[in-house]
């Protein structure tokens, strides 16, 4: 899956990374799911194992345009993990008390602690994407913004917190096919907004803003993936083979025993 990481430095040009692709998987969408249940149990152990170690933090942000198929991928690549180590946190208008404040506040409070996973459902990279698009404030606050979001994560990673950042890539016209099928489908009709047309008109402004966070600020402890994701079954395959290989990549075990168990006797 190296294809999809870039090194800090690189600019990005999004019309260079195809969201179609699906070239690391050849087995097509009706073997995906059976790769993805074995996915699914391979994180499963791994996420209790890092509960029970208690030492490392993981930090999973997901970002993409409206309809990238954030949701989903919680629904489907998280499938089957531990509740009691696992959380989600979402990011939405900020609240009163939370204007505020800085507007990395509310972000470090969710980040998390010594053996939990939480996955960020948008995040502080909203502070450089709808608040550069619908100038909410002066260009000369969020450019700041980059250098700032580089220092909070490296702060984090060296307090011992594993950062895996995707952002899922998909084009104009697959986004419109995703909304049109909320339309159709009476089951889904709640997840549609008109609010989420009117943003479609800022596709490239979001675009170019998009680019630019992840020029900026791609770095060595806070990495970005670029996931396609016009293929839903393809993009949960990329996030979760890039999970459970980090998560391997610790090295984790299970904490010792305190004591004897062959001298413990319960009545």
């Amino acid at each position: 899956m190296k294809r999809y990481f870039f090194k800090p430095g690189t600019k990005i040009n999004l019309a260079d990374w195809d969201p179609n692709e699906t070239a690391e998987f050849d087995g097509g969408k009706n073997a995906s799911k059976n790769a993805l249940e074995k996915l699914n149990q391979e994180l499963e152990p791994l996420q209790e194992l890092l509960y029970a170690e208690h030492k490392h933090k993981v930090l999973v942000i997901l970002q993409g345009m409206d309809t990238s198929g954030k949701d989903g991928v919680i629904r489907h690549v998280f499938e089957g993990v531990n509740p009691q180590g696992v959380r989600v946190a979402s990011f939405k208008v900020p609240t009163p008390i939370e204007l505020a404040h800085d507007y990395l506040w509310r972000v470090h409070q969710q980040t998390p602690g010594n053996g939990e996973m939480v996955i960020f459902n948008r995040s502080h990279y909203e502070d450089v994407l709808v608040v550069r698009v619908h100038e909410l404030v002066p260009k000369s606050v969020w450019q700041k913004r980059y250098r700032q979001i580089n220092e909070f994560e490296r702060i984090l990673a060296d307090e011992g917190t594993l950062i895996l950042k995707f952002y899922l890539h998909i084009d104009l016209d697959e986004q419109k096919r995703r909304l049109q099928a909320r339309l159709d489908d009476s089951q889904k009709q709640w997840k549609f907004s008109v609010g989420d047309l009117k943003e479609r008109q800022f596709w490239p402004q979001y675009t170019r803003a998009y680019e630019e966070a992840l020029t900026r600020t791609n770095t060595s402890w806070a990495p970005w993936v670029i996931v396609p994701a016009n293929r839903k079954w393809y993009r949960n395959l990329v996030i979760g083979t890039i999970l459970v290989k980090a998560l391997q990549s610790l090295k984790m075990k299970l904490p010792a025993f305190d004591g004897d168990p062959k001298e413990i006797t319960i009545e």
